[in-house]
Order: C-alpha cells, then sequence, then structure tokens
C-alpha cells in the first residue's frame, strides 16, 4: 500500500484539507462573520445571512493553498535539478539519475513532500517502460509550472537530435536555478510590502472597535435601522474593495 502510494500520479486541480486546516479555515471563517456582524450591523438577521461565508473564505483558501503548493514544487525543482546534474555528471544514466534523486530527495524533504513523490511516481512509470521526458512533459502540464514545462521541452529536444545531455542539462540547471533565485528574492522584497498591507487591512476594524469601546454612544445611530445598516454596507464594501486592490498589487507574479 506505501509504495502504491508513494509512486501515485499527483493532481495539481485539486485540494483536500486536513482535518486540523479545516477546523482552522472555519473557524477564521466564523469569527470573520461574528466580527462583521458585532462592527457593523449588530443584528442577529445579518449574522444568518453570513452565515455562508466561510463557505467561500474555504473555497478562497483552496485556491491559494494550490497555488502554494505549486510555488513549493517549483522552488523544490530546483534541487531536483541539481540532483539531477550530480547524478548524470558521475555517470548515470538519466533514468537512473532519477532513482538517485528519488533518494536525495527524500533525504532532503522526507517522504510526503509533492516533489519526491513525483520522482517515485517518475521512478515506477520507468520501471515498466514510459520514456522519461514523456514523464516530465507529464508532470509540467499536471503543475502547470512554466519552469518545468521548459525544462522537459529542452531536454525532449536533447534527446531526439543527440545532443549533449549532461551539458545541456548542466546549462538547463543553471539557468533555471537562477530564475528560480531572482524569484526568491523578490518574494522576499515584497514580504515587507505584503506585512504592510495587512497591518492596513486591519485598523479599519481597529479603529470601530476602538469607537464602540471607548465612545459606545457615537455610532448606536449606525445600528437598528435601515440607514445605518446601508451606510456601513457601503463602508464595508469599500473595504473589501481596497483589500482586493492592495492584494492585486503586492500579490506580483514572477
Amino acid at each position: 500500500m506505501r509504495k502504491k502510494e508513494k509512486s501515485a500520479k499527483m493532481d495539481y486541480d485539486r485540494y483536500d484539507f486536513p482535518w486540523k486546516e479545516l477546523c482552522r479555515y472555519l473557524g477564521q471563517g466564523a469569527l470573520g462573520c461574528v466580527l462583521i456582524n458585532y462592527l457593523f450591523y449588530k443584528s442577529i438577521w445579518v449574522f444568518i445571512l453570513l452565515l455562508p461565508a466561510p463557505a467561500f473564505y474555504l473555497l478562497w483558501m483552496k485556491k491559494q493553498r494550490m497555488l502554494q503548493r505549486r510555488k513549493t514544487l517549483n522552488y523544490q525543482f530546483k534541487d531536483a535539478l541539481a540532483s539531477l546534474n550530480v547524478a548524470v555528471q558521475a555517470g548515470y544514466s538519466m533514468e537512473n539519475a532519477v532513482s538517485a534523486c528519488a533518494r536525495d530527495l527524500e533525504k532532503l524533504y522526507g517522504k510526503q513532500e509533492d516533489i519526491v513523490k513525483e520522482f517515485h511516481y517518475m521512478e515506477a512509470r520507468l520501471g515498466v517502460g514510459v520514456p522519461i521526458e514523456e514523464l516530465f512533459r507529464d508532470l509540467g502540464e499536471r503543475s502547470r509550472l512554466e519552469d518545468i514545462e521548459s525544462f522537459a521541452i529542452i531536454f525532449a529536444t536533447a534527446k531526439r537530435t543527440g545532443g549533449s545531455l549532461p551539458g545541456i542539462l548542466q546549462k538547463t540547471a543553471r539557468m533555471l536555478g537562477d530564475k528560480i533565485d531572482v524569484k526568491k528574492e523578490i518574494e522576499a522584497t515584497l514580504a515587507a510590502k505584503k506585512s504592510e498591507q495587512l497591518i492596513m487591512s486591519i485598523m479599519p476594524f481597529g479603529i470601530i472597535l476602538y469607537m464602540q469601546m471607548t465612545s459606545p454612544g457615537f455610532l448606536q445611530v449606525l445600528y437598528g435601522n435601515l440607514f445605518g445598516a446601508a451606510a456601513m454596507s457601503v463602508c464595508l464594501g469599500i473595504y473589501f474593495l481596497a483589500y482586493w486592490m492592495g492584494r492585486r498589487i503586492v500579490d506580483i507574479e514572477v
């Protein structure tokens, strides 16, 4: 059973939450509903209308987790290329280099990481005669990562034309490794801006909470009536629009 799991084909368009993550994100969504209702409406009917919101939050988090999963795979593929390059330079055939790379990656990341499972899957498929270039192409198509797709094309072309595989692999590994390093540097630079954006997003809630605690009568006119609910809804809509725009600014695709 373990061998079958190790050589299973991964689906990067699907993400199943572990129980701990599912409970955490549902709890965050429910807490958000309680907070929005308390700060903006103070109405049991609005709270009932907000009950489906945690489900939408869960779908949004699933999308974020899938994006993070692809990003992690992309970064780990750099180490996989380095391991393949070392094995090929040592005289291994590419097929045997995949097996050696799978062992190296397992020592580096453990058995549960996607990149380790992918190379175990390749190892199993090579055992039944599947061409290695087809396996890399399949990984690129499933992950939809430009770096892996580029490597698959270069590798397939080199094999078809009879080019020097060790030299091509070394050059490609270096180029893709440099590209991934640049991505990491850009993300590190943007990390501070993302933190600033998160703080700015929390501030409106903090201001309203502070006013309710220090001057509860100041905002009382906005609760329990149609005009107040409409005004608060407009403010909430502007807030979500500003949050969405802020995320678009800091979430730069590299």
